[in-house]
């Protein structure tokens, strides 16, 4: 039988040209180097993913990625000056800054001052001087065949390495801003360690030009840890976010996604309940109007018993935008007594807009309360011509009904500071928006 020849996309090609371009020039050897090899070597065989890959169905890559753009340069001078005030978003919550511009990480637009069991440096000096810690964990929180963190994997150049101390409760929340400045690519990979009964809060948020980016956080939760991790993402181009958590025995972890304004968004969380009696929420919002697609794929993984995880998504959707919630709850054997429940609703503003939403359970114990459930609907013409009919003007009346659609669910951050931040952006979005008579 004849070999056959993949036939190979432009934005396949650009990936494929630009590793090869930068194979031996990336940060990191000997086994570094190995993970970055066998990461290409699935890319290289499997492509950009199409709707016949069933987590990425709704989000056909490889149709969408009509190009790959070049990888982005070390930001200039002016590069970084632009980027100096970035992150306002949670800037009331006055956090430690940590500034990434076109995915390289800028110390001196950093706030890398010293704090008792906080240790932050970055992940390009940590690959290249070959940190025996990084280098055991890179690749080990969840591992995963998808193609989006196999290609973050083969292409990481820099991000944060972050390790807070057991017992240690920061002062203040930490704030990865990403900026992007030029149309160009970047694969940006981090790692942060939260060690036993160590408590924070993480912000994450990303704004600029279209770009393609492609970042993935490694986040692992030690035993009795509590952890805020809260993002927004409110820049056009191409964003694939992954996010790869285990959490240990008796923590804690909150999560969040804001997504407005954007282009096309594929945000992915692989989290896995590996310690007995944690708790964890996972949840989210979709403000989309235009053309914008959002994707919020979740794997959550129930492997100890007795943990409770929660996980909540709604999306407003206007123009001719495009949700997509695809949410998998695995329970393996012996993660007895787990208490999981999954709900994702959508709010239709447009008859062009679309919403898909897939929930799943796969569960492989016999002692466990787990459920999901999914609804998608209009604004109800009733409540909305009782405002009117009090005196209040159409646009107002709907931006009062979506708030309070929205709001059962930015209600839950655990957060009272950044629960404020998150409600304030969307806020913004709904005074933003144009009512179509």
């Amino acid at each position: 039988m004849a070999d056959v020849t993949p036939i190979r996309t432009p934005a396949e090609q650009g990936l494929i040209a630009a590793y090869d371009g930068a194979r031996g020039k990336l940060p990191g050897k000997g086994a570094v180097a190995s993970l970055r090899e066998d990461a290409f070597k699935r890319f290289d065989a499997k492509g950009l993913p199409t709707r016949r890959v069933e987590e990425w169905k709704y989000t056909d890559l490889r149709t969408g990625l009509r190009e790959a753009l070049p990888l982005a340069a070390v930001p200039d001078a002016a590069a970084k000056a632009n980027a100096r005030d970035a992150g306002a978003v949670f800037a009331a919550l006055k956090p430690r800054k940590l500034t990434f511009v076109d995915g390289a990480f800028v110390p001196e637009l950093s706030d890398l001052s010293s704090e008792a069991g906080l240790s932050i440096g970055s992940m390009a000096e940590a690959l290249t001087k070959g940190d025996a810690e990084v280098t055991a964990k890179l690749g080990k929180t969840f591992e995963t065949d998808d193609i989006a963190v196999a290609l973050n994997t083969a292409l990481m150049g820099d991000g944060v390495v972050i390790r807070i101390a057991a017992g240690t409760a920061l002062k203040r929340p930490l704030h990865l801003v990403f900026v992007t400045q030029s149309e160009a690519s970047s694969f940006t990979r981090s790692l942060i360690v939260v060690e036993k009964g160590a408590k924070v809060a993480i912000a994450e948020s990303h704004e600029g030009v279209a770009a393609q980016v492609n970042t993935a956080l490694e986040l692992i939760v030690g035993d009795e840890a509590e952890v805020d991790y809260y993002k927004v993402v409110a820049n056009r181009g191409v964003h694939l976010g992954s996010l790869l958590m285990s959490a240990g025995r008796n923590a804690r972890f909150d999560t969040f996604v804001l997504n407005h304004d954007v282009g096309i968004v594929r945000n992915q969380s692989f989290i896995r309940f590996a310690g007995e009696h944690s708790k964890g929420a996972v949840r989210g919002v979709n403000l989309l109007r235009g053309e914008e697609h959002v994707d919020n794929t979740l794997l959550i993984e129930h492997v100890a018993a007795h943990c409770a995880g929660r996980e909540q998504f709604k999306a407003v959707l206007d123009g001719e935008s495009h949700s997509v919630f695809q949410g998998k709850i695995v329970v393996k054997p012996g993660a007895q007594k787990t208490d999981s429940k999954m709900m994702t609703r959508a709010l239709l503003l447009s008859d062009k807009a679309e919403a898909d939403n897939k929930p799943e359970l796969e569960i492989f114990a016999d002692d466990v309360v787990c459920g999901h459930g999914a609804t998608a609907g209009a604004l109800d013409p009733t409540l909305k011509f009782y405002l009117m009919s009090r005196g209040i003007d159409e646009a107002q009346a709907e931006a009062l009904l979506i708030q309070a659609f929205i709001g059962e669910t930015v209600e839950e951050i655990a957060n009272e500071g950044f629960r404020d931040a998150i409600m304030n952006a969307a806020l913004a979005w709904l005074e933003a928006r144009e009512v179509k008579p």
